[in-house]
């Protein structure tokens, strides 16, 4: 089996744990359906991309530059890494 490849999509700015939401400033494009994982020293998260915002509207994809909020399964901090799974 080939060793998955993750390329860096973004850096955790914020999280709103009550909602469970990650604000992203993203370095690449990011679309719904995309498996990222989210890493830092207490963060190893790994999920697919279901619900994305860019000021409250729901959006299907995401280009560099934009900052969004990440629907995320578990808590994660400022500063986490996301990287993008490339198959």
């Amino acid at each position: 089996m080939e060793e998955e490849k993750k390329e860096l999509v973004g850096k955790v700015t914020h999280y709103y744990g009550k909602i469970g939401v990650a604000v992203v400033d993203l370095e690449a494009p990011l679309a719904e359906g995309d498996e990222i994982l989210i890493e830092g020293k207490t963060t190893s998260l790994r999920q697919k991309v279901e619900s994305m915002q860019i000021e409250h509207k729901n959006i299907k994809r995401a280009k560099a530059g934009d900052s969004i909020g990440l629907k995320v399964n578990e808590k994660v901090k400022e500063n986490d890494l996301i990287y993008k799974i490339v198959q």
